[in-house]
């Protein structure tokens, strides 16, 4: 079980497991209008952004990839130095109810004060629509939207795909380099990456 939970869907994909995932949108494409519930409740809707960089955020603090970027403080200060060049950034948990490590919204809330996270929202996907819509296959799996609502970027939150904090510090951060290009108007010099961390449990 903690073998295929830590396996990335690329991973999967090469031995022949099916993701329940559909196909991505592509980057340059209408990035998919969604609106969930926030972790107390309140509906968040992609639309009441538009003319703002977005960053999307795939979470799960059950999987030691999260654990990775967040107990380093890696997540947040990325979170932190986008958020203050006034971008939105939307942290969304999948992961179905049924799931082991599923937590409510008032963990999830928890959890994220506990950690100091500088996400602007964070929602629940729990019927995993929206993580199927954008082809969300890991925790983290990070996108950047445009103020016109495109897609800009998709994949990992960095370069090195391991779960070893030490190689944070060598590693290329892909949202932070996106984001800032994105703001100076600037093409993403890598706009697709391969992302990396736990597969997502779906709600089949």
């Amino acid at each position: 079980m903690l073998r295929r939970t830590l396996l990335s869907s690329a991973a999967l994909a090469g031995l022949g497991v099916s993701t329940t995932v559909l196909a991505a949108p592509a980057v340059g494409q209408k990035a998919p209008a969604f609106s969930l519930p926030d972790t107390a409740g309140k509906t968040v809707a992609l639309s009441s952004f538009r003319g703002r960089h977005v960053v999307l955020e795939w979470v799960n603090p059950g999987c030691p990839y999260v654990r990775k970027h967040y107990g380093s403080a890696n997540m947040q200060g990325t979170q932190k130095e986008v958020t203050a060049a006034g971008v939105v950034w939307l942290a969304i948990n999948s992961t179905e109810e049924a799931a082991s490590d599923y937590l409510a919204p008032e963990q999830l809330a928890a959890w994220m004060r506990e950690q100091q996270a500088g996400a602007t929202h964070t929602l629940m996907d729990v019927e995993g629509t929206v993580g199927k819509a954008y082809g969300a296959r890991t925790t983290p799996h990070m996108y950047i939207i445009d103020p016109q609502g495109l897609l800009v970027y998709a994949g990992g939150i960095d370069s090195i795909a391991s779960s070893r904090v030490a190689d944070i510090k060598t590693a290329v951060n892909y949202v932070k380099q996106g984001v800032r290009e994105a703001l100076a108007g600037q093409p993403i010099s890598s706009a697709t990456t391969r992302p990396y961390g736990c597969s997502i449990k779906y709600k089949t």
